[in-house]
């Protein structure tokens, strides 16, 4: 039988594993009585944790949130993920929460095992960020706002600067958030256009409160990663360009990621590549990785910046 310590301990894990559990089930996975499990509840609530209880054939034990933050039990797996995450955020997109993060990061280093450390140090050691790749970054406080009305089925209203700059009103009803690469999206039903929208969260600027709450309805598609990354690749740009690539299809979307743009086939060797950005210098660097031959067919700006890139790789291949 475990000491009252060490029990305790374990209990606290089974309970932090957010379901319900039996004094029945507690007690045989403790090796102890259901008095103790009842007397062992009782001094973790002591401690500060929330422990609720039902009663009845369907009742049990589950630990709830509470008004403070007790210490937390985590397994070798749990702590590396926590604390690669927290180093992640400190130098992440979103803003806030860097110096938070470090705090939290130095506080969970100090008591990891040493072959912990070494796992995490690891990681961050031979881990080598690419440069120049810093993307829009998000408030903290937005992003938990927009989550709680997703979560509460409240909701938004805010206002939202497009690409192009002009500012809108909306109200939507908000569904999921979407992470995709270095931006955040927002997937919602627009309340006044009565449809489906997606919004880039570094352009939204929340109203508060928050409310009325709404009902959900279904949402537009089972994948919704697949739904953003498909609609936000024939959004808008300044620079759009049809180009016939000169390879199979397949082969050219595993070489590019999703939001650079739509790949349709033509015939066995090549494919239509629909494509889109703020400015033409970012799409010749993508039509450079295809690694093939490629004709651009109605972007006369990209055009004309390709013809420079060339005469400037002749003259750097002549040296």
């Amino acid at each position: 039988m475990l000491e009252t310590s060490a029990r305790l301990l374990r209990l606290l894990s089974l309970l932090q594993t957010h379901r319900d559990w039996t004094g029945t089930e507690l007690a045989e996975r403790l090796d102890v009585t259901a008095r103790t499990v009842r007397n062992d509840v009782e001094r973790l609530r002591n401690l500060g944790y929330p422990v609720h209880a039902t009663r009845g054939a369907a009742g049990g034990y589950r630990l709830g949130a509470g008004a403070s933050l007790p210490p937390l039990l985590l397994d070798d797996e749990e702590a590396v993920a926590v604390a690669v995450g927290l180093r992640t955020a400190a130098g992440g997109t979103v803003a806030g929460i860097e110096e938070t993060s470090l705090r939290a990061l130095a506080k969970l280093e100090q008591v990891l095992p040493n072959r912990l450390r070494r796992r995490v140090n690891a990681l961050q050691t031979y881990t080598v960020p690419v440069p120049g790749q810093d993307g829009p970054r998000v408030d903290a406080e937005v992003l938990t706002t927009i989550a709680a009305a997703c979560r509460d089925h409240e909701r938004l209203r805010f206002d939202y600067r497009d690409y192009s700059g002009a500012e809108t009103l909306r109200n939507v009803e908000p569904y999921r958030m979407v992470n995709w690469g270095r931006r955040w999206y927002l997937v919602a039903w627009d309340v006044q256009r009565e449809d489906w929208r997606i919004f880039r969260v570094d352009r939204v600027a929340p109203r508060t409160p928050t409310g009325p709450r709404f009902t959900p309805r279904d949402l537009p598609a089972e994948d919704i990663a697949e739904y953003v990354s498909s609609r936000v690749a024939a959004a808008p740009w300044r620079t759009r360009a049809r180009v016939t690539v000169h390879a199979p299809a397949a082969e050219i979307s595993g070489r590019i990621p999703g939001f650079v743009g739509t790949v349709e086939p033509r015939d066995e060797n090549s494919c239509y590549l629909s494509t889109g950005s703020d400015n033409p210098e970012t799409l010749a660097v993508w039509l450079g990785m295809l690694g093939c031959d490629f004709t651009v067919e109605n972007a006369p700006e990209l055009v004309e910046h390709l013809r420079l890139l060339a005469e400037r790789y002749a003259r750097a291949a002549e040296n």
